[in-house]
């Protein structure tokens, strides 16, 4: 249950693999989980008119920001308290790196563009001012910002 995901540590976090396509799924079947579900139009719709769905994407994406040692804070995603813990996921080239990519499709997919935005600016500034990830990685993150006309 999202619930339980919700209260892991981030170790937990860390070393399990399937949880992702649950907190943010998507509408392509996933490599890593295959029985994770597949957004369908009536979901994109519920997400667009259910305050209890939306209110269980901000938390998913909260608890996965605070894994990545960043924060939302009024509307843009900056670094954490905790952001120097969690260098090393930055540092260098990691699945959390895949999930990134994940989250920002399924953020777009589900009508949570505004939060997509603040955490690509984030994602912008980490990469260009301070030389965190790999042009090679910041690429798939910028995709998932282009594809159907955004950024």
């Amino acid at each position: 249950m999202l619930t339980d995901i919700w209260a892991w540590p981030h170790d937990d976090l860390e070393h399990h693999h399937d949880f992702i396509q649950w907190m943010f799924p998507l509408d392509e079947g996933s490599a890593f989980n295959a029985d994770a579900p597949l957004v369908t139009d009536e979901d994109r719709e519920a997400f667009g008119n259910e305050s209890l769905l939306q209110a269980a994407m901000r938390r998913s994406l909260s608890v996965f920001l605070h894994f990545l040692g960043l924060a939302m804070i009024d509307g843009r995603v900056v670094k954490g308290e905790n952001f120097e813990q969690r260098r090393a996921i930055w540092n260098h080239a990691n699945h959390n790196w895949l999930r990134i990519t994940r989250v920002l499709k399924s953020l777009r997919l589900l009508g949570f563009e505004k939060e997509a935005g603040a955490l690509w600016n984030c994602l912008k500034a980490l990469h260009e001012n301070e030389g965190y990830v790999s042009e090679f990685s910041f690429e798939y993150w910028k995709r998932a910002m282009v594809e159907n006309g955004s950024e």
